[in-house]
């Protein structure tokens, strides 16, 4: 039997490992990452973009603490737009097409220069603990031993996969490639629970037999925004690719109705539960049968291919179903399927069982990260990666372990989600799960998690101090507008009747000003000559931070109220046997969760206000 020694094992080479694997071996540690097949590190085998509403907050975090997916999508994009500008700073969300190929090749190359790392094609079958449950090492499907530390579970969606559309039902992972398929007996054999989800993906059509003039085209942003705070500007300003809106009609609905008994979503041939914020066409024409009509977006999936994502249509019907109701759209009529829409089953864990590092309760040692945790979606993967891949490394370091708490980032929602509360369904990341998401915006997470991302060691140097000279320029900037002041001159009388805003009758600070609906710092500069000549993100940090001042000023009171909540920490080995008048239900739910903090425990699902009053009212009892 070959043995084999390494610091830290990563299984599953997507987006989530690809994230922790890096993470690991840029801290020294020797690393080895697994991947059923070197083709798919890092594939898109569902939609072919990075960010949108609430997910591109999530890059944005990623790449404030050193994480690598902001980088690999400014090099490998098709368009970029920032969604709901029409909206407040609180949910712009950057999200950029995606050349699916070109990003798969450019991370797969990042992870094979990195010193410290290794790639290996193979299937992990088994986790091998000692006496005390403690992780020692893994078994490949070949026999192999690797001794390890620590091990990360990324594995997607390819445990005991299935692809399935009508009769049709394959043994494989997405896009083909193999599925593994001894994993998960062995997690049961060590009291890990699992369940059963599926996700689902549309149909990709060959672009050159598609009537695009039927469609509405969509443009990119000019200029484009970068995702990474480190990408200079000007090297993402190119020629971008068009995405093209079109619809579904009654004549698609009738054509699924008439056929949802062959469904294998309706006929029970599917028993995996699928996200509801991302149903298959079929699904929508159930749920919302009201609807006319539901949009289709053709996407472009790379600069080299014609294959086109008919994103808004994943199903799981047969394929003469699929080829009838694809062409009844606008613009489709006769185009050629090049690969049918799919559903893939897979198992995944119940998330309770991790702690607030993403180990394993039961297996000190084992951490998690990924869709295997429950969720859904590229960048919740890569964050949650990237978490689970530094505190391993935190750990073998003999560090302090990194936190993110609600307050802090969309990373920290995403993580106290999948710890505290059941998730019967593929998680996925919104604008709303957020409470304080105007403090949470996507242009201020390099001022929110770097200094974290500087701690760990994932952040140079370099980086680290231009960061505190942007710090430096936004808090001088800020504090020179407070107290600069403009009279009510014939040129700023001129100015603001120009912009559509009232003149004034006395004088009044710059930030006074800027703080009206219709004004803005950058619009102000003709008034303002002599201000300093500052980078776009930082006027931009400027005008956000004097324009909601107030609104912010608010928001951070109720943090301070919520960070008082999570400092009433609650000990490890409580017995909640112990704790009278608490509900059976909230005691269960406490046993199996086991919150940290009082704060934690309240947002445990089945656990009331009333519940945690008598806890708090119990361990202030203990305390005495």
């Amino acid at each position: 039997m070959l043995e084999e020694y390494a610091d830290i094992v990563v299984v599953g080479a997507g987006h989530a490992g690809c994230e922790a694997a890096l993470a690991c071996a840029r801290l020294g540690l020797e690393t080895v990452i697994f991947t059923m097949s070197t083709e798919s590190i890092a594939m898109m085998p569902c939609n072919p973009h990075i960010g949108g509403s609430s997910k591109g907050h999530l890059v944005r975090e990623i790449d404030a603490l050193g994480g690598e997916m902001a980088r690999c999508i400014d090099r490998t994009f098709l368009q970029s737009r920032m969604l709901n500008q029409s909206k407040g700073p609180a949910v712009h969300s950057l999200r950029a097409q995606a050349d699916k190929a070109a990003y798969s090749s450019l991370m797969r190359r990042t992870l094979e220069m990195q010193d410290h790392l290794q790639i290996r094609q193979q299937e992990v079958t088994e986790i091998i603990t000692d006496e005390n449950n403690q992780l020692t090492g893994v078994k490949t499907i070949s026999g192999t031993i690797w001794h390890c530390r620590a091990a990360i579970l990324c594995t997607g969606t390819y445990l005991n996969a299935r692809c399935i559309y009508g009769d049709v039902s394959i043994g494989s992972g997405p896009n083909g490639t193999p599925s593994a398929n001894h994993l998960t007996d062995s997690l049961k054999a060590h009291g890990i629970e699992m369940y059963r989800f599926k996700t689902g993906t549309p149909a990709r059509m060959d672009g050159k037999t598609i009537d695009y003039s039927k469609m509405t085209r969509q443009d990119g942003d000019i200029p484009v925004v970068p995702f990474s705070f480190e990408t200079d500007p000007d090297s993402v300003q190119i020629e971008q690719m068009p995405v093209y809106l079109t619809h579904t009609n009654e004549e698609t609905h009738r054509i699924l109705r008439e056929n949802l008994d062959r469904s294998p979503l309706f006929s029970g041939e599917i028993s995996g539960t699928g996200p509801r914020y991302c149903p298959s066409i079929e699904d929508k024409v159930v749920r919302f049968a009201d609807k006319t009509a539901h949009h289709v977006f053709v996407e472009p999936q790379g600069r080299e291919t014609n294959e086109m994502y008919i994103d808004g249509m994943s199903s799981s019907m047969p394929e003469d179903v699929q080829v009838a109701m694809y062409r009844t759209v606008p613009g489709l009529e006769h185009a050629r399927i090049v690969k049918m829409a799919y559903a893939i089953e897979y198992d995944c864990i119940n998330a309770l069982q991790l702690n607030e590092v993403f180990e394993f309760k039961k297996i000190p040692g084992l951490f998690s990260g990924g869709q295997f945790n429950g969720s859904s979606g590229y960048e919740e993967a890569a964050a949650q990666g990237l978490y689970a891949g530094l505190n391993a490394a935190m750990k073998l370091l003999g560090r302090e372990p990194l936190f993110i708490d609600r307050s802090e980032g969309y990373i920290g929602v995403l993580v106290d989600d999948l710890i505290t509360k059941e998730n019967h369904e593929p998680y996925r990341m919104m604008t709303s799960r957020a409470e304080y998401r105007l403090l949470l915006r996507q242009d201020n997470a390099e001022l929110r998690l770097l200094e974290k991302g500087y701690r760990t060691g994932l952040v140079s140097e370099e980086r680290y101090q231009k960061f505190l000279k942007k710090k430096t320029q936004i808090q001088e900037e800020i504090s020179r507008l407070n107290t600069l002041r403009v009279g009510a001159g014939s040129a700023v009388r001129e100015c603001l009747g120009k912009l559509g805003s009232t003149p004034l009758s006395t004088s009044a600070t710059m930030a006074e000003l800027i703080r009206r609906p219709e004004l803005s710092y950058q619009a102000l500069s003709v008034i303002d000559p002599e201000r300093p000549k500052l980078p776009f993100d930082v006027q931009e940090e400027v005008n956000i931070e004097i324009k909601y001042e107030g609104y912010i000023t608010r928001q951070e009171r109720q943090v301070e109220q919520f960070r008082k909540m999570e400092e009433k920490k609650i000990p490890a080995d409580i017995d909640y046997d112990l704790v009278p008048s608490l509900r059976n239900e909230a005691r269960q739910k406490l046993k199996e969760v086991r919150p940290s903090s009082i704060g934690q425990a309240s947002r445990v699902m089945g656990v009331n206000p009333a519940d945690i009053a008598v806890l708090t009212i119990f361990l202030k009892g203990k305390r005495r």
